[in-house]
């Protein structure tokens, strides 16, 4: 399957009404259409605003396949424009059911390597005035997944995405989604996650506590605690 880039999509965080109160995020991305610097924590120009829950080095660049695009216009009655879903990087061939946590990809002078699913958050809803946004997506695995920035360099829009390496644990970014939302207290999926060494440090604690609870939990009735 052939992997390309269709649209880069930058942006600075903005001010938004949440119920009331002020949010900022850095969800609406715009498209530029020139060649750009992606540094170690993320494109030249971009931002993130919450940078507990987003950005960093382990969600550098958000990436979304646009093969997802037309499911969503029928879902939400309405034309999307790239950056849709607050994405760096919108591109065709990469799945969340054919990409691996821990591939390696070069992206014109760039090289990068997925990290982990995107979880979507509430400023998506709030985007799209849809308040069960986030679980629709969750719930049909259309999430996308981050880079970490390997190796710095230019990037160009409509250039093709190489694959230069591929995880030698095949977990993918649709397994890592049922794992964490669906089917969480799988004991072997979640040892099995975590042997994936390049798997983002967020994502590791997650799973690290939740395979601890699941285990003592199951010890406690073994005893009849």
């Amino acid at each position: 399957m052939s992997m390309k880039i269709i649209s880069i999509n930058i942006g600075k965080p903005i001010t938004i009404d949440v119920n009331g109160k002020e949010i900022q995020t850095g969800i609406y991305k715009m498209q530029i259409k020139k060649p750009i610097y992606l540094g170690k924590l993320n494109f030249q120009g971009d931002g993130q605003a919450d940078l507990v829950h987003h950005g960093g080095v382990d969600k550098a660049v958000c990436v979304y396949p646009f093969e997802h695009y037309q499911y969503w216009e029928n879902e939400l009655n309405r034309k999307l424009e790239y950056g849709a879903f607050g994405e760096n990087l919108t591109v065709t061939g990469m799945l969340e059911t054919n990409i691996h946590i821990g591939d390696i990809f070069q992206i014109g002078e760039a090289i990068v390597q997925v990290t982990q699913p995107r979880q979507p958050c509430f400023k998506l809803a709030k985007r799209y005035d849809l308040k069960d946004f986030p679980i629709r997506m969750q719930n049909n695995g259309y999430t996308g997944f981050y880079f970490r920035v390997l190796e710095e360099g230019w990037v160009t829009p409509g250039s093709n995405i190489n694959r230069l390496e591929t995880n030698a644990k095949q977990v993918t970014i649709e397994f890592a989604n049922q794992i964490m939302h669906h089917d969480k207290k799988n004991v072997d999926a979640l040892k099995r996650i975590l042997e994936v060494e390049q798997l983002s440090g967020n994502w590791t604690n997650t799973f690290r506590k939740r395979l601890k609870g699941t285990i003592e939990n199951t010890q406690e009735r073994i005893e009849g605690k």
